[in-house]
């Protein structure tokens, strides 16, 4: 690496995947049950399309960057307040019936992958500026966004265990929120 060295690209990593976290988290916690083969597939699809945004950046150069940097924000805060808006809504439509929200379901999934990851496309340009090998700083990011979120999948379950019926709620609540500050620190 000439510029930036894996410590520094870990730290960034790190940072791009606490949407992943928090995804994962509130996704887990407003489901009634989660099993491993769920969130090892939402987990790579986290990974993957972390991984594949610094990449896709990196090649594309300042040319997509400038067409998207106006509107990337929305485009995020979007797809996350209409996933979480989702979320909310179901958790007031039924009372005791067994949560409906899969956020392991394909199209959820791939709507969250990219929602998360919009961010990481910035992040692959400023790689190009720096010289950064971009295998080996796609890859860190993947596999850390990959086991960050499955941690966000096991404190889920530990949390949706605790937060019971309400759990829906709170993790459409969360959607929205992270949505909302995409969308403010890219405004401000």
């Amino acid at each position: 690496m000439d510029s930036l060295d894996l410590i520094s690209i870990f730290i960034i990593a790190i940072g791009l995947s606490a949407d992943c976290f928090a995804v994962a988290f509130s996704g887990c916690i407003a489901m009634k049950s989660v099993s491993r083969k769920q969130v090892i597939i939402a987990s790579l699809s986290f990974g993957i399309f972390q991984a594949l945004m610094p990449l896709l950046g990196w090649l594309a150069g300042q040319t997509v960057v400038d067409l998207i940097a106006d509107y990337d924000h929305w485009l995020a805060f979007g797809l996350l307040a209409f996933i979480g808006g989702q979320m909310v809504w179901e958790s007031f439509r039924k009372e005791d019936k067994e949560c409906t929200t899969d956020i392991t379901k394909l199209s959820t999934l791939l709507t969250l992958s990219i929602a998360t990851s919009i961010d990481a496309l910035a992040v692959g340009l400023t790689f190009a500026f720096l010289e950064v090998n971009i295998a080996v700083a796609s890859g860190v990011i993947g596999v850390t966004a990959f086991l960050i979120s499955i941690l966000g999948f096991l404190l889920g379950r530990k949390a949706g265990k605790v937060l019971g019926k309400r759990a829906e709620l709170i993790g459409g609540l969360v959607l929205i929120a992270i949505g909302l500050r995409i969308l403010i620190s890219h405004l401000l």
